[in-house]
């Protein structure tokens, strides 16, 4: 432990309290906190800037997650299929442009008001012109019918309507301050926030007005701390369960054990799927190297994923082949093997010919890559360093590239970046692979297939939502095209990565849904129903 990182510890620890007293090294201290108690170490981004404002992105953007102080319209269930919270049914007209949702009677704010469709309808109308993060321009209003029935007035169809209620918590109209709510929100969920450290920690406490199951879980402390402050406080004792990566794999912890959790955290590479050119803004778009189909397949048929997984990822993790994943819309069809010899030999068909310096040149110029990775990020830039030794190995020369967020968006558009994607939604499909209106290209990397567009449109457009996975499906391949390795493959994915806790012996954590991309508030989707043994 370093003197820098002791003294943080110490510093956080004792600011917030959770110091019990001396022990010994290698004894975990006991837990000075009652069986209906937890403390929680997440990353600090995790804590809201604007607070927990839904209307501000608290429960969305990014990492989706169950808002927990405020109740939701509907919940995604384990296997991603859509439950209910505050509502009771809900149905779509036959165009898709209304939606009807009735809402339960007996649900209270934290200040005794009653939850009426008219605190749905305020909330949502106000998230469409407040919220930066969420995008609602697929409604056009919401209205109150009665005081149990909400209607959604939609601009275009959009048949993943209830995946967007799963995470916009409802707000009080009557009590709605957009300068003072995220700091004091006033709730229906299952917690009420009883206090806010900026940067330091919140604490929740059990609604005991609260219309669902009483949580299990009383109290729940979130310390917002840095990996290594965070682990340090593992190794003191004085957290019940805390965020860490593959780097603290190999550790072992006296009184915690490592639980690794499914995600469809993925990280994959954009392959630029038209010619190198320029666009409307001077901005260098596309690759004549990535624009050939072949390459593209062949690069996806010669990723020795697992070989990544075993060395990057120290073993946690699972193999990617699409944005979803194991998800209801997922397709089987992207699946692939490891074939390094199909991948040379799709190399040689597209005229790319392995020459005695072990390169590939087509007409003289040689194969290679300029592969981008996000500076900091320790685990992308060793998935593209190892992702540029298989590439390397069928004679694909490559170099890797550091770069802030501030220019990779615009880098993306001519060279593969590593990204991090995953998310609770089919719409990740549609901001991926769909064209951008006006742009004719989608919107992180130049690619487009009307045939793609239309499945995707179709699936938006159905008045069903379970048939409407099948569109999203097809989207992926339809037997003829698609964005998989028999079509187009304008983006090949390495891995997912498995979110790492390290979780105090007796501790018990209820059956975590697949996570999203980012490490955080996901984990605590159903902390009402953790417990101690």
């Amino acid at each position: 432990m370093t003197g820098r990182l002791s003294a943080l510890l110490l510093a956080v620890l004792t600011s917030l309290g959770l110091l019990a007293g001396c022990q010994s090294a290698g004894e975990v201290p006991s837990v000075p906190r009652a069986g209906d108690e937890v403390v929680i170490a997440m990353g600090p981004t995790s804590e809201p800037a604007a607070g927990f404002d839904p209307a501000f992105g608290w429960g969305a953007g990014e990492h989706v997650h169950e808002p927990l102080i405020q109740s939701t319209l509907t919940v995604t269930n384990p296997d991603l299929t859509i439950g209910y919270d505050l509502a009771t049914g809900y149905s779509a007209s036959d165009d898709g442009l209304t939606w009807t949702v009735t809402i339960r009677g007996d649900a209270r704010f934290t200040d005794g008001e009653p939850l009426t469709a008219e605190d749905v309808a305020f909330t949502y109308n106000t998230v469409k012109e407040t919220s930066s993060v969420n995008d609602f321009t697929m409604l056009d209003y919401a209205e109150a019918a009665d005081a149990a029935t909400v209607v959604f007035h939609m601009t275009r169809p959009f048949s993943i309507w209830p995946y967007t209620m799963a995470v916009v918590g409802i707000l009080p109209a009557h009590a709605y301050d957009p300068a003072a709510y995220g700091a004091n929100p006033i709730g229906s969920g299952r917690y009420t926030l009883v206090q806010w450290d900026r940067g330091q920690q919140v604490i929740l406490e059990a609604n005991p007005d609260y219309y669902g199951e009483a949580p299990k879980m009383r109290r729940v402390t979130i310390l917002f701390m840095e990996e290594d402050a965070a682990f340090l406080a593992v190794q003191a004792g004085q957290v019940d369960l805390a965020y860490t990566s593959a780097t603290y794999s190999d550790q072992t912890v006296a009184g915690y054990t490592l639980a690794a959790y499914q995600s469809v955290d993925n990280r994959g590479f954009n392959l630029p799927a038209v010619p190198a050119g320029t666009d409307e803004a001077g901005r260098t778009v596309g690759n004549d190297f990535t624009a050939g189909v072949l390459v593209r397949r062949a690069i996806n048929l010669g990723i020795d994923r697992q070989e990544m997984i075993d060395n990057v990822l120290n073993g946690y993790g699972s193999p990617a082949y699409s944005v979803c994943d194991g998800l209801p819309w997922y397709s089987p069809a992207s699946e692939v093997s490891y074939d390094p010899e199909g991948a040379a030999a799709l190399l040689d068909q597209a005229g790319w010919i392995l020459a005695e310096d072990g390169r590939r040149y087509r007409d003289g110029v040689r194969a290679e890559l300029n592969l981008l990775y996000a500076t900091g990020d320790s685990v992308r830039q060793a998935l593209c360093a190892d992702f540029a030794n298989q590439m390397e190995a069928l004679g694909i020369a490559c170099t890797l590239e550091g770069v802030g967020w501030d220019t990779a968006y615009d880098r993306a558009l001519s060279q593969p970046l590593i990204w991090g994607w995953g998310a609770h939604t089919p719409m990740e499909l549609y901001n991926l692979y769909h064209t951008m209106p006006g742009a004719g290209l989608a919107l992180y990397s130049p690619y487009a297939n009307p045939t793609v567009d239309a499945c995707m449109d179709q699936a938006l457009a159905s008045s069903d939502l379970e048939e409407s996975y099948v569109l999203w499906q097809k989207a992926q391949w339809d037997g003829t095209t698609g964005v998989t390795q028999d079509g187009d493959i304008p983006w090949v994915w390495l891995v997912n990565v498995d979110h790492l806790y390290w979780v105090r012996e007796g501790l018990q954590v209820a059956e975590q849904k697949i996570h999203p991309h980012g490490h955080g508030w996901s984990v605590v989707n159903n902390v009402d129903q953790w417990s101690w043994t």
